[in-house]
C-alpha cells in the first residue's frame, strides 16, 4: 500500500509574527482567514506589510458564516482575481482550510461541477495551511469538504479528495489557541480524537504511518481529557501538544481515511448547517458502543487499552470512562437539539448510502442500512 509520509512540509512557530517573517508574506499573496483572527493577531503582526503593496486579505464571514457552502465559495471566487496571487495562506479552522484548498486550483466552471467530479482538479498555486484550532487536521490532508446542491432541490455535504489538495506547507502556531473560545476549542479537540480513532480503526486502509500517528494523537488527547477532569486549563498548558496531536490525527486520516461517524454526520451538517466537530460528536458514543458490541476483540481492544492506561480504569469501563471525561469538557447534544426532525432519519440513511460510500466502506464493522438507521435512532 502506498503511503504519503512527509507531505506537506511541517513547520512550528511560537508566534504568527515569526511565521510571517519566515515566509515573507507580501504582494502576490492571498490570506484567507476569519475576522477575529485577522483583527486579533494577523493585522498587527503584518505591520507595514498590510498596506496597499501587501497581501490581499479575504475575511470568510464577509461572504457567509459557518460551514463552507457552494454559495460561499462561488462568492469568494468572484471577489478575487485568480491571476492576482501566487500563494494562498489559509489561516483558520476547517472552513478556511477547505476553501483555501480550492483557491489554489484552476477555477472550475462551477463549484458543483468540481465536487460532483464533472471537472478535473488542476493545481496551479502554492498553499500554506495554518490551523488555528486543535482539531481538523485539514492542514495535512487531501480533502476539501463543502455543502452543495444535490440536484434534487436539497443540499448535501461532500468531500473532494485528491493529492493536489495537499498543502505545500503546514505551520503550527500555538499563539492562535490563546484567544479561541471554549466551545470551538472543545469541539475541535473532540473532532481530532474522532479523526485519530476512525483512522486507527480503519479495517482496510490503515498503514504503519496511520497507526503510529493515530495512536500518538489518541494518547495525547486522552491525557489532556484526564487532566481537564482534574481542573487543569489544558488549552493554555498544552496548546503546543494539542495542536501537534490534531496534526498527527490529520496525518493518520490522510493515510487511512475516516469512517462512518463522518458518513452519518454529513447529511445532518448538509441540511442543518451543524459545524463539523459538533456533528461528529453527536454520533461518537453510539458508534463506539456499536463497534465494541460487534467486534470487541479486534483492534478496538487496543483502543480500550489506551483508555485504561490514561484513566486507570478497567477494560469493561473504558468507554464509559472516556465519554464521562469528554462530557466534562463539553456536554453532548442529540440530533433533535439541532432541529433535526424524526422524518429525517430515513432520508439521512438513504443519503449516506448514495453519497458517502467511501466512509461507509471504511467503518470498523460492515455497515448496513439497518445499522446506520440504528445509529441515527440512538443519537436522535
Amino acid at each position: 500500500m502506498r503511503e504519503i509520509i512527509m507531505n506537506p512540509a511541517l513547520y512550528k512557530f511560537g508566534t504568527f509574527e515569526e511565521f510571517a517573517g519566515e515566509f515573507g508574506i507580501g504582494k502576490g499573496d492571498l490570506i484567507l482567514t476569519a475576522r477575529p483572527i485577522y483583527e486579533g493577531i494577523i493585522k498587527g503582526a503584518l505591520g507595514d506589510a498590510a498596506g496597499a503593496d501587501g497581501p490581499q486579505c479575504i475575511i470568510q464571514e464577509d461572504y457567509k458564516a459557518g460551514e463552507p457552502t457552494e454559495e460561499m465559495i462561488e462568492m469568494i471566487f468572484a471577489a478575487v482575481d485568480y491571476d492576482s496571487y501566487d500563494r494562498v495562506f489559509a489561516i483558520g479552522g476547517g472552513t478556511i482550510m477547505d476553501i483555501g484548498k480550492l483557491m489554489v486550483l484552476k477555477r472550475p466552471s462551477s463549484v458543483n461541477d468540481l465536487f460532483f467530479k464533472r471537472e478535473p482538479i488542476v493545481r496551479e498555486k502554492k498553499l500554506i495551511a495554518v490551523p488555528t484550532t486543535a482539531g481538523t487536521g485539514s492542514e495535512v490532508t487531501k480533502t476539501s469538504v463543502a455543502i452543495v446542491a444535490d440536484g434534487n432541490g436539497g443540499t448535501t455535504k461532500l468531500g473532494l479528495l485528491d493529492e493536489d489538495l495537499i498543502a505545500d506547507a503546514a505551520c503550527l502556531i500555538p499563539e492562535f489557541l490563546e484567544t479561541l473560545p471554549h466551545q470551538p476549542f472543545a469541539e475541535a479537540l473532540i473532532d481530532a480524537l474522532i479523526h485519530a480513532v476512525e483512522s486507527y480503526l480503519s479495517p482496510s486502509k490503515a498503514t504503519q504511518t496511520s497507526d503510529l500517528f493515530g495512536e500518538g494523537a489518541i494518547k495525547v488527547i486522552l491525557r489532556a481529557l484526564k487532566e481537564n477532569q482534574e481542573g487543569v486549563d489544558i488549552k493554555s498548558k498544552y496548546a503546543d501538544e494539542l495542536l501537534t496531536a490534531a496534526c498527527y490525527a490529520g496525518v493518520a486520516f490522510l493515510q487511512a481515511g475516516c469512517g462512518i461517524i463522518h458518513g452519518v454526520s454529513y447529511p445532518m451538517s448538509g441540511k442543518y448547517f451543524v459545524t463539523h466537530g459538533a456533528a461528529n460528536y453527536v454520533f461518537f458514543e453510539a458508534t463506539m458502543k456499536m463497534y465494541n458490541e460487534t467486534d470487541p476483540d479486534g483492534k478496538i481492544a487496543n483502543l480500550r487499552a489506551m483508555i485504561c492506561d490514561a484513566f486507570a480504569c478497567s477494560d469493561s469501563e473504558a468507554f464509559a470512562t472516556l465519554f464521562a471525561a469528554i462530557t466534562q469538557l463539553l456536554p453532548p447534544k442529540k440530533m433533535h437539539e439541532y432541529g433535526v426532525q424524526e422524518e429525517d432519519i430515513d432520508l439521512f440513511t438513504e443519503s449516506v448510502f448514495q453519497n458517502q460510500m467511501r466512509l461507509v466502506d471504511n467503518a470498523y464493522i460492515k455497515m448496513t442500512p439497518e445499522l446506520v438507521r440504528r445509529l441515527y435512532v440512538e443519537s436522535f
